[in-house]
C-alpha cells in the first residue's frame, strides 16, 4: 500500500512502527528526510550504540544485510537497520526471502532512490504487500510556489510573494536546495518571522531587479528596454540565470499565460485556480493575455522551443547565450 511522507513521520514520532520501510521514487527529498529520522530519532543515543546499522548500497553484500535485519535489539525493544542507496546494491532480489519473513523487532528502512524497482518483477510485486510502500514523485514546477511557501510556514515564517518568486525562480525543482536555501534565509532573519525580497537578494545572491521573474514581467508588458536591461546584466553575471534555466520558466509562463484564453479573465482568483497558480502571480499572466494576442502566445512557444534547440547547438553555429536572448527577446515582442 502507497503512503505519504508525512503519514509515517506521524506514525514514527508515536512510535508505531513496520517491520519494512520501502521508500523509492524519483524525488530523493522525502527519502532523505525520512532516513535521516530513522537514522537519528527512531532510537535513542544509548540505544543507537547497539542497535543501529548502516549499508550502503554500493559496498552492501547480501548476506550482511540480511544477518544484520534478524539480529535481536540489544537493551532495547526495537534495532533499526538503514539501506541507503539501494539501487547500487547487487543481488537485491536475495532481500526477498527477508522481505517474505521480516523480524518484528527489527526496524528495516531501505531508501531506493531515482527509480523505482520493476513492477512486473517477483519482488516489485512484493514490495506494496509486504513493505510499508513509499513512491515518491517530482513536484510539478506549477507548485513549487506553493510548496515553498508552506515550507516557511511549516518552520514558523512567512515569505512575501516577490520573494517567494524570486526564490523559486533562481533555485528551480530541487527540493533539497531549497530547503537548505530556506534554512539559510531564517538562520539570517534574526527576530524576524518575515522573508522579504531583500533578504533573497543578500542572504541567496538573487538580484531583485535583474532576475528571471522580472524579464518575465518585462516580456509580460512588453517592456523592451527592460527585458534587454536585465539580458546584459545575465550576460556580465553569466551564474546569475544560465539560459537552460531562464527558457524553461518563460515556456512555463507562457503556457500557462495560453490556458487563460481557455477561462473567463475578469476573475483573478478563479483564472489563478484554472491555470494552478497562486493569486499574486497570475498578474504577470493576464497582464502577458492583454498583450499577446492568442496566436501570439502561440509564436511565443515556438520560439522559444526553437530557441532551446539552438541553445543546445541545434540548428546554430555557436551563437552566444547572450545574443540568443537578445534576438529572442525581439522576436517575443513582435508578437
Amino acid at each position: 500500500m502507497s503512503t505519504s511522507t508525512d503519514k509515517i513521520l506521524q506514525e514514527w514520532k508515536k512510535k508505531q512502527f513496520k517491520p519494512i520501510y520501502w521508500l523509492e521514487g524519483e524525488e530523493g527529498y522525502f527519502i532523505d528526510i525520512l532516513m535521516d529520522h530513522a537514522e537519528h530519532h527512531i532510537l535513542n543515543e544509548q540505544e543507537a550504540s547497539f542497535n543501529l546499522t548502516v549499508f550502503y548500497g554500493r559496498d552492501a553484500v547480501w548476506s550482511e544485510v540480511i544477518n544484520a535485519c534478524r539480529r535481536y535489539p540489544m537493551f532495547a525493544e526495537k534495532q533499526v537497520v538503514l539501506l541507503k542507496e539501494a539501487q547500487q546494491m547487487r543481488d537485491i532480489e536475495k532481500l526477498e526471502p527477508y522481505i517474505e519473513q521480516p523480524l518484528d523487532s527489527t526496524i528495516f528502512v531501505v531508501g531506493y532512490k531515482e527509480k523505482k524497482m520493476d513492477g512486473r518483477s517477483r519482488m516489485g510485486k512484493m514490495l506494496p504487500k509486504k513493505t510499508e510502500h513509499l513512491v515518491t514523485k517530482k513536484i510539478p514546477d506549477y507548485q513549487l510556489p506553493e510548496w515553498t511557501s508552506q515550507l516557511i510556514h511549516n518552520k514558523g515564517y512567512v515569505i512575501s510573494p516577490p520573494a517567494l518568486a524570486m526564490l523559486v525562480d533562481h533555485i528551480g525543482n530541487d527540493l533539497s536546495r531549497l530547503s537548505n536555501e530556506v534554512d539559510k534565509l531564517t538562520v539570517n532573519l534574526g527576530s524576524r518571522r518575515e522573508i522579504r525580497d531583500e533578504d533573497i537578494e543578500q542572504f541567496i545572491g538573487v538580484s531583485r531587479e535583474f532576475n528571471v521573474f522580472e524579464l518575465q514581467s518585462a516580456l509580460a508588458k512588453k517592456e523592451m528596454s527592460k527585458a534587454i536591461r536585465i539580458v546584459e546584466y545575465f550576460e556580465h553575471n553569466p551564474k546569475a540565470a544560465p539560459i537552460q534555466m531562464i527558457l524553461p520558466a518563460l515556456h512555463s509562463f507562457f503556457s500557462k499565460t495560453y490556458m487563460l484564453f481557455s477561462y473567463p479573465m475578469d476573475d483573478e482568483k478563479a483564472a489563478a485556480a484554472a491555470i494552478g497558480v497562486q493569486p499574486f502571480f497570475i498578474r504577470e499572466n493576464l497582464a502577458a493575455a492583454r498583450n499577446y494576442s492568442l496566436q501570439g502566445i502561440e509564436q511565443v512557444l515556438m520560439l522559444l522551443h526553437d530557441y532551446n534547440l539552438r541553445s543546445i547547438g541545434i540548428n546554430d553555429a555557436g551563437t552566444s547565450d547572450a545574443s540568443l536572448l537578445k534576438e529572442l527577446v525581439v522576436k517575443m515582442m513582435e508578437n
